[in-house]
């Protein structure tokens, strides 16, 4: 939180006339929707121990899905949810199915499935990118809801849903009881196969929804797979203080780490650093961020709140 904060306040400080304007922060917003959105999905992910590497491959089947059902004829709204739902049962049951019934290797099995995927993708477009006119793209991704562009609504509304879920519900307390220590948690009774089968559904999801995003900001579905949005999703969370092995950290850490990149890659754009070299001091900052939230120096304030509300969640009431 504190680096997030004084790297807006460097920011603004900076290039007050075009960084600290009203256009830029919503145009800012909606670049990282997709990442918040994937990233919301890939917390569950690690707060288990686990990692997702092929939500990029999911996301691109969720566009050409999108794209082929918009154009049977299919109603807009049923043709996304249809496209969600497809991505979730894609994700629980080839990712959630090995990993949690048959004890794979989650880097194996998600590795193997983002090349299968993206191998389906090559096939089913015959790499040839489908134009996406239908008004429901634009409405989830350019469209405007009592002035705030949509996709900023979806990013409010995954970021509630999902803090409910990891602190409000039984499977958000089965969760962190995966990831805090999985023999132990199905000595307790917990069913550690289908908690993990349905972490990996929430991911698919997550991607299908983010894919549906991104297809309508650019106004096609392209066979083109983004294999480095899983390691930005991963980084993210990472970012916002959830432990790569798992049972610690949440999503309310993870919107702060995806905010901090959104932030970041805004400014460096506007003080005219060249893209190669916006790599270079991205990759940098963030292995140095979270090598301080690790000593506890970055993750100071509402950050250090965070990991002490998600690190043990309340009793679950539903």
């Amino acid at each position: 939180m504190f680096l997030l904060v004084a790297l807006f306040a460097y920011f603004s400080a900076a290039y007050p006339d075009t960084f600290l304007t009203s256009t830029n922060i919503m145009n800012m917003l909606t670049a990282v929707s997709v990442l918040w959105v994937l990233a919301m999905g890939m917390t569950f992910v690690l707060l288990t121990g686990g990692a997702d590497l092929s939500v990029g491959a999911i996301a691109a089947i969720a566009g050409i899905l999108l794209a082929k059902l918009l154009g049977a004829g299919l109603p807009g709204g049923l043709a996304l949810i249809l496209t969600v739902v497809v991505c979730g049962i894609l994700g629980g049951m080839i990712n959630g199915v090995l990993i949690g019934r048959l004890r794979l290797s989650f880097f194996l099995v998600t590795l193997a499935s983002m090349t299968a995927l993206t191998g389906v993708v090559y096939l089913w477009t015959d790499t040839q990118a489908l134009v996406v006119t239908a008004p429901v793209a634009t409405q989830i991704a350019i469209d405007k809801i009592a002035g705030v562009q949509t996709p900023i609504w979806i990013m409010l509304a995954t970021l509630l849903v999902a803090m409910y879920v990891q602190a409000r519900t039984y499977f958000g307390r089965d969760v962190y009881a995966v990831g805090g220590s999985l023999t132990a948690a199905r000595l307790a009774g917990i069913r550690t196969s289908a908690t993990l089968v349905a972490v990996y559904g929430v991911s698919g999801a997550c991607a299908g929804l983010a894919g549906a995003i991104a297809v309508g900001r650019i106004g096609s579905a392209t066979p083109t797979v983004d294999h480095a949005v899983a390691l930005d999703a991963i980084a993210a969370v990472l970012l916002g203080g959830t432990s790569l092995f798992g049972g610690t950290g949440g999503v309310g850490g993870t919107a702060l780490g995806v905010l901090f990149i959104g932030v970041l890659l805004n400014g460096l754009s506007i003080a005219g650093v060249a893209s190669h070299w916006q790599g270079v001091v991205t990759g940098v900052i963030l292995v140095a961020a979270v090598l301080l939230g690790e000593r506890g120096i970055a993750g100071g304030g509402l950050g250090r709140t965070w990991r002490r509300l998600t690190r043990h969640p309340p009793n679950a009431s539903s």
